[in-house]
């Protein structure tokens, strides 16, 4: 591991365990002086915000317009603040790294960290950080261990194994690569990969935590009460998918816990995690996030917002200030057994992405991934999947629970569909011995067709 990159890791971790006892008022006044950093240093350096906040220099962050991926995307030699800095350079970059297998962990020219989206929402984003900045990151992954109450020290190593993505330009690649070393020995994991291969491994490695995407915990946690795999994690993390209740109790079930369902993203990295008490906290002093309508508008704690907007208040490179994210979350109070004032997040309910949209008696209608979970979460003994095609959906079920049947199950999704409003969908079922994944191995619960509404 980069030694400078590792001592700005443990100073992060030190000085953020005294954030875990501020109160309200101080994490407000953090924001508050951070987020005027950001906006500086964004105006100093971005033509793009400079632009993109003409005559806003001095508004209330509320009334700053959005940013979307494809804004960052299509303007992005303008909205970095480093002179020199091209995305063409960094996809090449990225490109080379993907075709060599190389490690992802090696800062490129010395002193950059990349990673780039998967694209299922329309389109690739490529992001990148310097070393304090990926510093922060690691440190705000990290972060979740801490909350988990999970140490680690020079006579207790972090034994890490990561299921997830392999493919080297995703980010969960590049935090593994960066982190390995003796303190944590990190074990990374193909998702896709045979289920035999993954057994074996982890009977080898003895993990002390176990992450990995919410499709590969579930058929791990079948593994392990099968008595084919024999692990004793002191904790799994969910990350990177929507962690269903049937899901978590799978895990708990197989190694005497509940999962902590971590949350972050490629753009922002660690977003919220749980605490022992299993209530997930929002990293305020590492970004600001606004659950907003439609339009734009913050909705109250207590309802779920339509989309999310994220500012990053550590990023300098490349600044995200009300970055536009598909997910539809809601906010709580604050307040927890464990003392810390950090909001809390009740819910990620999906993806804008995920939404279906089907004929209608009245035109479209839309259909939530929640009219699947009720009942396919009981029905696929190990994972299930919803996969729209022009003229049809495909329920892709890996394995049966007991008392399931397939047509029993296509009877009752064909009705919540019509429950729902939908008309003359077709729906067909099918067996599979694994899910359909994405480039970067993400098993979606719904994958809708690509341009739909």
């Amino acid at each position: 591991m980069d030694l400078r990159l590792f001592s700005r890791l443990v100073f992060l971790r030190a000085a953020w365990r005294r954030r875990d006892h501020w109160d309200a008022a101080r994490i407000t006044a953090h924001q508050d002086r951070a987020l005027q950093e950001l906006r500086s240093a964004a105006y100093a350096g971005s033509a793009f915000y400079r632009r993109h906040h003409a005559g806003l220099r001095d508004a209330p962050l509320d009334q700053l317009p959005p940013v979307t991926k494809a804004d960052l995307m299509d303007h992005f030699d303008e909205a970095v603040t480093t002179p020199g800095l091209r995305l063409a350079d960094l996809e090449n970059h990225l490109r080379a790294l993907a075709q060599s297998d190389g490690d992802p962990g090696l800062p490129w020219q010395g002193r950059w960290w990349a990673a780039a989206t998967a694209g299922t929402t329309g389109r690739r984003g490529t992001f990148v950080w310097n070393r304090a900045e990926w510093a922060t990151v690691l440190a705000s992954y990290a972060r979740a261990n801490d909350w988990a109450g999970i140490s680690v020290g020079l006579t207790k190593p972090l034994q890490m194994a990561l299921v997830s993505s392999r493919v080297p330009t995703h980010q969960s690649a590049v935090v593994g690569a960066s982190v390995r070393s003796s303190l944590v020995p990190a074990l990374r994991l193909d998702v896709t990969a045979p289920m035999a291969e993954t057994v074996a491994a982890l009977n080898r490695f003895q993990p002390r935590v176990l992450v990995g995407y919410a499709s590969a915990l579930e058929p791990l946690a079948a593994e392990q009460r099968a008595g084919r795999l024999h692990i004793s994690p002191e904790g799994v993390m969910s990350a990177s998918e929507v962690l269903s209740p049937h899901a978590a109790a799978e895990v708990e079930a197989a190694w005497g816990s509940k999962p902590f369902d971590v949350y972050a993203a490629t753009e922002t990295a660690g977003i919220a995690s749980p605490c022992t008490y299993r209530n997930r906290h929002v990293y305020e002093d590492l970004l600001i996030v606004e659950p907003v309508d439609q339009a734009g508008t913050p909705v109250p704690a207590g309802t779920t917002g339509a989309k999310l907007l994220v500012t990053v208040l550590f990023s300098r490179t490349l600044p995200l200030i009300r970055y536009e994210m598909s997910d539809t979350i809601k906010l709580g109070g604050r307040g927890c057994p464990c003392g810390r004032s950090f909001t809390l997040l009740h819910d990620i309910e999906g993806r804008i992405e995920d939404v279906l949209h089907l004929p209608g008696k009245a035109g479209r209608v839309a259909i939530h991934p929640i009219v699947f979970h009720h009942i396919l979460d009981e029905a696929g003994r190990n994972g299930w999947q919803v996969v729209q095609e022009p003229s049809k959906l495909r329920v892709l079920l890996c394995g049966l629970t007991p008392g399931a049947s397939l047509e029993g199950i296509r009877g009752a999704v064909t009705g919540a569909l019509k429950t729902a409003g939908a008309m003359d969908t077709r729906v067909d079922v099918e067996l599979v011995d694994r899910l359909e994944r994405t480039a970067l191995g993400k098993a979606p619960f719904v994958r809708g067709l690509r341009g739909q509404p």
